[in-house]
């Protein structure tokens, strides 16, 4: 299947109905996941001994680009291409390249969400894609917090990272996860030291997802107990500003810079839900916090009709996650890690 017949197969419309859930809401954003691998180990993500797929279960170029093109056929405007660390894949950048034809034409958004490690390699590809915007993965930007927040990672290279991707014209935007061990007290210093430099922060409540060592309830910290504490150093006004996901976004006016805040936990904010989550062995996840999915890498195989596999999966999305952290030792929402979802 080449890039100029895959909009004319017979299981693609090339103008096809929007995919609507039974909520009435529309899908127009598309998480796209293209490995489990991660070249970091952070503590509230996954295990220290993780066991990763092999690659043989993978869907390769030509499928994920075939999924994507049927997502767009049907409404989706922007794609999101996640992990994992979605950068250690070795032919990542084909992948997206063979989205990105569509870009103008249907696709209105190619974006990246990467820990940063590899960007001084890749940034000046990705720009030549015709990737406009990245999401870097950051917690923290003392060393020693990092090396043991990623157990072994290295703060510079990400930093060295993110100097490259703003030096091929990249917009960076940091996400952070709160954590109240281990960078709560930071969280300011580091929206200070992004907003110098032109990058907006969104800070995310850590997620029950996946079995870790650590016990999650220890280090959940509620965002609204986070703004609570900025306001106190700091006049917050809201922004209106949207990119497509569930971040609510404030405008603070001693940085001048804008702060997302993500509440999975403290606020749901599953009403205006457009998004679906596709892994990298094919299977569909319709919320990042429940289990419902549909395999679509088997239709695919099968030679099945995939547009009639995208109703029958929207048909099937929850209204709302179930995510909650409320008392010590309790077990995740959903036994599967963050890095297997894709972001």
């Amino acid at each position: 299947m080449t890039a100029t017949t895959l909009l004319q197969a017979p299981n693609i419309a090339p103008t096809g109905a929007p995919l609507v859930d039974p909520y009435g809401r529309t899908i127009s954003y598309l998480r796209l996941s293209v490995t489990d691998r991660c070249d970091l180990r952070c503590t509230y993500c996954m295990s220290e001994k993780m066991t990763f797929l092999p690659k043989s279960d993978l869907l390769d170029a030509e499928e994920l680009d075939h999924v994507a093109s049927a997502f767009i056929a049907r409404g989706v405007r922007k794609i999101r291409i996640t992990g994992g660390e979605p950068l250690v894949r070795r032919n990542v950048t084909e992948i997206m390249t063979r989205i990105s034809r569509h870009l103008g034409q249907g696709l209105d958004d190619l974006t990246l969400t990467t820990n940063g490690t590899q960007l001084t390699k890749h940034a000046a590809q990705l720009a030549k894609i015709g990737v406009r915007r990245i999401n870097v993965s950051l917690d923290t930007l003392d060393p020693e917090t990092f090396a043991r927040l990623t157990r072994g990672g290295r703060v510079a290279r990400v930093l060295e990272g993110i100097a490259a991707a703003q030096s091929e014209g990249l917009k960076i935007k940091l996400n952070c996860v709160a954590l109240r061990q281990d960078n709560a007290k930071e969280i300011p210093t580091l929206i200070a030291w992004a907003h110098k430099r032109d990058i907006d922060v969104t800070l995310i409540e850590a997620m029950p997802m996946g079995e870790i060592e650590a016990d999650r309830f220890d280090q959940y910290l509620p965002l609204t107990e986070v703004h609570a504490n900025l306001e106190r150093d700091w006049t917050l006004t809201r922004d209106d500003h949207r990119t497509g996901g569930p971040a609510e976004y404030w405008r603070v006016a001693e940085t001048g810079g804008r702060l997302g805040f993500i509440t999975p936990l403290s606020h749901k904010f599953c009403g205006a839900c457009n998004r679906v989550r596709l892994t990298c062995t094919g299977k569909l996840f319709l919320c990042l916090g429940q289990t419902e999915d549909a395999d679509l890498r088997a239709v695919i195989r099968g030679g099945g009709d995939l547009n009639a596999a995208l109703d029958e999966a929207i048909g099937r999305k929850p209204e709302a996650h179930d995510f909650h952290i409320d008392a010590p030792g309790q077990a995740p929402a959903v036994a599967r890690h963050m890095s297997m979802t894709g972001g």
